[in-house]
């Protein structure tokens, strides 16, 4: 066999055009003993805290532990792959996420990973899942109305656009109904949103992902999802992977809404992890810094000022209580870091009162100032007026005897409670709320027999729709209650009023 001089020489040159003078410098350590989701790791010293490492057999892995002699490894992903001795490469990145458009309308995992079968993420933009939260020179007040389209949570617990309402009841009680709805209620409206699912059901979540889907919610809406079967790692970072993709749009000027569903089963997850990496444990077994992990995670939540483009991430964590108990570590954590809480009692739920909305304890800190003016000024007492009736409910069931005022009250609250519930995947437009609750604490509805209080809501609606569409569409554009507004909305509904007596 002869060589030919030419040949050679030619891949000699293509070899040196080729050359590239960079060394691949990596650090690489080794596994010292893996199980449960957690690997121990010598020789990584030079880590950072958050960074991505690579397993030889290509699962990723979060530096989470920095010991001494060792650092602790979170496995995201399948560890019972990994060995004893297997090869650990630090990668030089934080933990990020893919954000972008690309991400809407999609069901992912907390990597960014499909799951739904409509192929890969096609987008060049990451951010990183752990971000600091703005400045107080960053945000500016919440003023802004975030509709969630039920009436008894615009009219007395109003949520901002930028606000953290904590949403806490016990289990099947109503509380991701609550939140389904709010992201139902916001098509058209140019708010994006993100429900991230920890902890749940897979049947339950591809539920309701058709539920939003048949409500074109879909279209502007992302499903971050860690199931019940996924590890403690993914569990732990969905939240802040949500966060994430959300806040990319809100930082573009954009208003956003996320939900976490729920912080509980975080926290639970954060617990197992903590303890595998033989963390001190505190109150019920928790770690010490797990008010840290949900305080950094809310305080991202916010409305920004206007220099940075005025965005807002909107965040609705739920907590799940254990027969109510309200004073536990974790809800009294939550409701110390977010703006109000809408909590959700059993009691009221199976009397059939949906939302179970408990409006004694349900609160929130923003107040009137994110609420539409008509409705701060129609809704005003009716918060008032049902904790009284509640107080005089219990009053009255020890059988005395009332007087007529009492009684006119008592009646007027369980018609108000009545109104008051709502159906799921029912949102309704904040002037038909206004409209109905006017009609309420007004005492239009004292007549109307309690049993027919839905039907004459219906039929007042309609006919405000129908008949009196052009009042309808003033009250929509001035959406304060002028002398004039009001004096409209009388006739009509004494109008209607007298017609449904008839």
């Amino acid at each position: 066999m002869k060589f030919k001089a030419d040949e050679i020489a030619s891949v000699i040159q293509q070899e040196i055009k080729q050359y590239e003078s960079r060394i691949d410098v990596r650090q690489v350590g080794r596994v010292l003993e893996v199980g449960d989701g957690i690997a121990q790791v010598y020789g990584l010293s030079d880590v950072m805290a958050n960074e991505m490492v690579e397993f030889s057999n290509g699962v990723m892995g979060l530096a989470f532990n920095l010991e001494e002699n060792s650092v602790g490894i979170i496995i995201l992903g399948d560890y019972l792959k990994i060995q004893e001795g297997d090869e650990v490469r630090s990668t030089g990145r934080l933990l990020s996420v893919p954000v972008g458009d690309a991400v809407l309308g999609r069901v992912i995992d907390p990597l960014g990973n499909p799951l739904d079968g409509k192929g890969p993420i096609m987008t060049t933009e990451t951010r990183p899942v752990e971000s600091v939260a703005p400045t107080i020179s960053e945000r500016q007040p919440v003023r802004e109305a975030l509709q969630t389209g039920i009436k008894a949570v615009d009219a007395m617990t109003p949520i901002g656009r930028g606000q953290r309402e904590l949403i806490i009841g016990d289990r099947k009680t109503g509380k991701t109904a609550i939140a389904i709805d709010t992201i139902i209620n916001q098509k058209g409206k140019g708010v994006k949103c993100f429900y991230v699912a920890v902890g749940q059901k897979e049947s339950t979540v591809a539920g309701l992902i058709e539920t939003l889907r048949q409500n074109d919610a879909m279209d502007y809406t992302t499903v971050i999802v860690a199931g019940a079967s996924s590890p403690a790692p993914l569990q732990y970072i969905a939240p802040y992977a949500g966060t994430a993709m959300a806040e990319y749009f809100t930082y573009k000027g954009g208003h956003t809404l996320c939900v976490y569903d729920d912080l509980s089963k975080q926290a639970v997850a954060y617990r197992q992890l903590s303890l595998l990496m033989r963390r001190p444990p505190g109150r019920e077994a928790y770690p010490g810094d797990v008010f840290y992990c949900h305080s950094r995670l809310l305080e991202r939540s916010c409305k920004l000022s206007n220099e940075l483009g005025g965005g807002s991430l909107t965040a609705l964590p739920i907590i799940e209580t254990l027969e109510g108990e309200v004073s536990a570590y974790i809800p009294t954590n939550v409701i110390s870091i977010t703006d109000g809480q809408i909590y959700l009692q059993p009691d009221l739920f199976f009397a059939g009162q949906r939302p179970a909305m408990n409006v004694g304890i349900s609160v929130s800190r923003v107040g009137g100032s994110a609420q539409v003016p008509i409705m701060k000024k129609v809704a005003g007492g009716m918060r008032l007026d049902l904790a009284a009736f509640r107080e005089l409910q219990a009053f009255a069931q020890m059988g005395t005897e009332l007087d007529a005022a009492t009684q006119q009250r008592l009646d007027r609250g369980y018609r108000l409670n009545e109104l008051l519930k709502q159906g799921i995947c029912k949102p309704m437009h904040v002037i038909d709320q206004c409209i109905s609750i006017y009609a309420a604490t007004r005492g239009y509805l004292d007549k109307v027999p309690v049993t027919k209080v839905q039907e004459y809501e219906k039929g007042l609606l309609e006919y405000f729709h129908t008949a009196e569409q052009a009042t309808w569409d003033k009250i929509d554009a001035e959406r304060k209650l002028t002398d004039e507004v009001e004096s409209e909305m009388k006739r009509v509904i004494g109008k209607f009023t007298e017609d449904f007596q008839a």
